[in-house]
């Protein structure tokens, strides 16, 4: 426990309460990088000092010394940037340095590998346009060390065969497990980026339209010939907000709304948008479905158990009206920056209608919606309803289902 609180102190230590998630993942991961890296130097140091190589060993010391320093300023400042060119380019220069003072390629084991390690680091500490100067360098060093093997490995030093090869397998593996582990954290991080602009996405837009819009940026607008929209409003929600507090108003929106989405996710229904305390969901689209009206009747009746149960618990002393028509609608989605997929026609205006001039606690359907669920559903007319902008239309109050309990 003690190691890993040490740790975990180590890796915060440019972390700044102001970060956002994405620096201080970088901040963490670079300086846990550069500790590791300067732990590991004392084995290099240790070594040649012992092989009679001062030079090669000053090289992985000066890294120490400086990385050290840098470390320090890094907790002081929160200097990001400083920090992060510092240690790439001391991760970059000082490997080709170390190669060229033991002879080369052969007699330094390949250690200019590790410089491998920054070049692949900087994709992940800079952006892809930044990082690629970083790449080039490497290339350069990697050439010019190609170019100068003939000369410096006339110098090289005595090293016993059974330590270069131990050096060849640590360099190669250290690298390899090294790059492997900066690979798979930057997949992984971009696949959980993925995943959560895939579910913010999909908040917001059914499944097919999403994937459509992904492919295709052009207009989505499609017809629908048999869809049932459903509309519930709060009753007597504003006086409610004139006398609540704004966090409990909000609250008790929140708890009704996520449990009517819920309620549609369960029916395979399409939440469409709230409009203040107004609810909207479809059925029947963007996918079409021969059951589209008795879905969204199974759903307006679990609302309504849904908000009784919520108004008790909460008590809040609340009920909803609901609405409800079926027919053909327009449906598409709107907007550049704040899309939103929207539903147009006139059993949409229908729909509404009916639910505004509703009653409390009841799902007021049109004829239409009725001539669908008429056989397995319970109903109460209520005669021709004056609905504002459509004169008279016939109404039916929806009480349940034939073989279930009516809801009155």
């Amino acid at each position: 426990m003690r190691l890993r609180r040490l740790i975990e102190a180590l890796a915060f230590i440019g972390v700044s309460a102001t970060d956002s998630d994405e620096v201080r993942v970088r901040k963490v991961s670079l300086t846990l990088a550069s500790v590791v890296v300067t732990t590991l130097a004392v084995f290099w140091v240790g070594t040649y000092l012992a092989l009679g190589l001062p030079v090669s060993a000053a090289i992985p010391f000066a890294y120490q010394v400086v990385s050290i320093l840098s470390l320090t300023w890094f907790a002081r400042t929160k200097d990001y940037r400083f920090f992060r060119s510092s240690q790439l380019v001391l991760m970059m220069l000082l490997p080709f340095l170390l190669q060229w003072s033991l002879g080369g390629y052969a007699a330094s084991s390949a250690v200019s590998l590790w410089a491998l390690v920054s070049a692949l680091g900087a994709l992940f500490f800079f952006s892809a346009r930044e990082a690629i100067p970083s790449f080039i360098v490497f290339i350069g060093l990697t050439v010019a060390s190609g170019l100068a093997e003939p000369f410096v490995s006339q110098r090289a030093a005595t090293i016993p065969a059974a330590i270069t090869t131990a050096f060849f397998v640590l360099n190669i593996s250290g690298v390899a497990v090294t790059s492997y582990l900066l690979l798979q954290y930057a997949i992984r991080a971009r696949d959980a980026a993925m995943a959560s602009s895939e579910a913010l996405l999909l908040n917001v837009l059914p499944k097919s339209i999403a994937e459509r819009l992904k492919r295709d940026s052009g207009t989505i607008a499609e017809h629908h010939d048999a869809v049932t929209v459903l509309f519930a409003d709060v009753v007597d929600f504003t006086p409610f907000t004139e006398r609540t507090g704004p966090a409990r108003v909000v609250g008790v929106l929140d708890e009704i709304f996520s449990a009517f989405d819920n309620l549609a996710e369960r029916h395979g229904l399409e939440k469409i948008k709230t409009i203040g305390d107004a609810y909207m969901v479809a059925s029947g689209l963007p996918d079409p479905r021969d059951d589209h009206a008795s879905a969204a009747a199974d759903m307006a009746l679990e609302m309504l158990a849904e908000v009784a149960r919520l108004s008790a618990a909460l008590d809040l002393g609340l009920d909803i009206r609901i609405g409800m028509d079926s027919g053909p609608v327009i449906a598409g989605v709107i907007g550049r920056r704040r899309f939103i997929y929207d539903l147009w026609g006139d059993t949409v205006n229908t729909a509404s209608r009916m639910e505004s001039h509703g009653l409390p606690g009841r799902i007021q359907v049109t004829e239409a919606t009725y001539q669908r669920l008429r056989e397995a559903y319970r109903f109460e007319d209520r005669g021709e309803v004056a609905i504002k902008g459509k004169g008279r239309l016939r109404a039916y109050l929806l009480l349940g289902p034939l073989d279930g309990p009516v809801r009155r």
